[in-house]
């Protein structure tokens, strides 16, 4: 895991641990519905910051012989239970049903403003280690396309519990005025809405990388130019790739090589796979396979 993403995740756990305490503390004197979903939404996220450590710990065991690639994926695995983890509804339909008269209107707000700066502190640290690898893409682009979990999971997560807390005011303080504290209670609902949604995207994510993504378009790229950069390999034949991790590539390639025995083959193929460790440094696994091109026919297998 890079340093970035153990920032963010760290940030992430302090923030969530300090807004959890605080909104326990504020349903308490409160009683408002929309605290305790938020809480219990912050004693989740705590939890599932300490499971992308775990990920991240276990990712980096090393291989066995019934897992001779390695344990990489343990990261997304761990994320797509973080995914798992985010539903919540129950708290506010109850709430719904039986109302709870909001008790003290100021403290609630206090605890939210805590809060959200809290929050957005958490948020600003993950925008900030993850700028660097979004380049000129959007953010959404950046969620979509990134192969480390960590950091677009921290960003969900805080973009999910800045939106829930502003739920949250908007419900304890529509309470507050009308005198209706069903108010309160949609505000809850709302945020478990919410949590649902983001859950619903990071579980497609993580289980498209967990299914087993190729590299993006210019590592590939990377790859090929790499292998034919010699006079021995004519042309690859074709290509594919899989993320075996955030951080571990694995090559497959068919190219024509022309080599007038077995042992320059050799050395040609050993080269092309140091050039692409070169250009390409997550490419931990690379096979390549000499054939011979033929135009008419699908290159395929």
């Amino acid at each position: 895991m890079h340093e970035g993403s153990r920032k963010a995740i760290a940030a992430a756990f302090a923030a969530n641990l300090g807004i959890a305490i605080a909104k326990f503390a504020g349903f308490a004197v409160t009683g408002a519905a929309s605290l305790l979903a938020e809480a219990i939404h912050s004693v989740a996220d705590t939890g599932n910051q300490a499971l992308l450590f775990l990920g991240g710990r276990r990712a980096r065991r090393r291989p066995t012989a019934e897992h001779p690639f390695g344990f990489g994926q343990e990261r997304y695995f761990w994320a797509f239970i973080v995914a798992l983890m985010l539903f919540s509804l129950g708290e506010g339909i109850d709430k719904l049903v039986h109302p709870h008269t909001l008790e003290s209107f100021p403290i609630a707000l206090a605890v939210l403003g805590i809060a959200i700066v809290l929050e957005a502190l958490s948020f600003r640290t993950a925008a900030k280690q993850a700028a660097a690898g979004r380049g000129d893409s959007s953010w959404w682009q950046y969620i979509r396309r990134s192969k480390s979990p960590e950091l677009p999971v921290v960003l969900l997560e805080d973009t999910g519990a800045l939106l829930g807390l502003f739920l949250a005011v908007v419900g304890v303080t529509a309470a507050e005025i009308t005198g209706n504290s069903r108010w309160d209670a949609l505000g809850s609902i709302g945020i478990g809405i919410l949590l649902g949604v983001i859950a619903i995207v990071l579980a497609t994510e993580m289980k498209s990388l967990l299914i087993g993504e190729s590299a993006s378009g210019h590592l590939e790229d990377a790859i090929s130019s790499a292998m034919i950069d010699s006079r021995e390999v004519l042309r690859v034949i074709h290509l594919r790739t899989m993320h075996l991790g955030p951080d571990e590539l694995l090559v497959a390639a068919k190219v024509e090589i022309d080599a007038p025995s077995v042992a320059d083959l050799a050395r040609a193929i050993d080269a092309a796979e140091a050039r692409v460790r070169a250009a390409v440094p997550i490419a931990r696994v690379i096979y390549v396979e000499p054939d011979v091109y033929r135009s008419d026919a699908v290159m395929d297998r």
